[in-house]
């Protein structure tokens, strides 16, 4: 059984694109654990099936390297949005596209017919606890001190579609994130488990973040991670609302925006190749 797919990376985040509008996948939460394997496997982040929607241009569905799905992946959607100019599906500048934690709006920088980068509206962040969620009392988590791996941090609790946990370092190179990320990741205090923002304050509007993403471990960057920080910066007054702060990932940089109407992200989005995999022992349904 072969299967055809798009690799592409948007800050350094890399993940195996599926058109499902052309091909029905099942099971993807194990295609996603195959295929991502960096030894036996493509090599990836996690797979990004790219469908048809009823209420939006396309809808995305992202599955971790461990075959965990996540609600929004927002250098994925920009890929996505860059896959679907294209390929002629959507041949829009401004798309929508549907994800399990609502549909995103998409505006497309294109420069002789070739989408360069994009900026995604997130939507507001939420910040209950109840919500993100996060076992804590309050309206928000800003700032709190709480002792994880016998280690007291002071962290800031955001959820832009994934449950986010900030915190601010003077120091982030570093830090042992195969250590940290999973007594973060599994601590009691996050029953969905979490992402984890480290992040340096470099000037008012430049933030430095490393991060451990929840079922993928340390990632060359995560989106809704770089926006989450720039939430708690305001949040935390280190920054101010309406002024866009650059972040710096391993993978690149993104630049955000928190408003009052919501968290605007632009970053870049590349194809990295096409190929088609030869599918072996696995329990994907071969009918479609």
């Amino acid at each position: 059984m072969e299967l055809k797919f798009t690799k592409m990376q948007g800050c350094g985040n890399d993940y195996i694109y599926i058109n499902c509008f052309e091909t029905h996948v099942d099971a993807p939460e194990k295609l996603a654990a195959i295929l991502a394997d960096r030894h036996y496997g493509i090599g990836g982040d996690g797979i990004v099936l790219i469908m048809p929607s009823t209420i939006a241009d396309a809808k995305m569905r992202m599955f971790n390297s461990d075959g965990s799905e996540g609600k929004m992946c927002g250098n994925a959607i920009r890929c996505v949005a860059k896959y679907l100019y294209a390929k002629g599906i959507v041949t829009k500048e401004t798309m929508a596209i549907e994800t399990l934690s609502g549909t995103k709006k998409l505006r497309l920088n294109i420069i002789n017919g070739e989408v360069v980068s994009v900026q995604v509206d997130m939507g507001k962040p939420i910040l209950r606890p109840d919500m993100i969620p996060v076992n804590l009392p309050g309206e928000q988590v800003v700032g709190r001190s709480v002792t994880i791996g016998g280690k007291d941090y002071k962290i800031t609790c955001v959820s832009m579609g994934n449950p986010h946990c900030v915190v601010f370092c003077d120091e982030i190179e570093t830090l042992d994130l195969t250590e940290i990320g999973p007594l973060f990741e599994n601590h009691p205090l996050f029953p969905d488990r979490v992402n984890t923002e480290f992040v340096k304050m470099l000037s008012k509007n430049h933030l430095q973040m490393r991060v451990w993403e929840r079922g993928s471990g340390e990632t060359l960057a995560c989106g809704t991670g770089a926006c989450a920080s720039v939430v708690a910066a305001v949040l935390c007054g280190i920054t101010e609302k309406d002024v866009e702060v650059k972040v710096s990932l391993r993978g690149g940089d993104l630049f955000v925006c928190y408003t009052d109407q919501g968290v605007l992200m632009t970053g870049d989005c590349h194809k990295v190749f096409d190929g088609m995999i030869h599918l072996a022992g696995t329990t994907i349904d071969e009918s479609w």
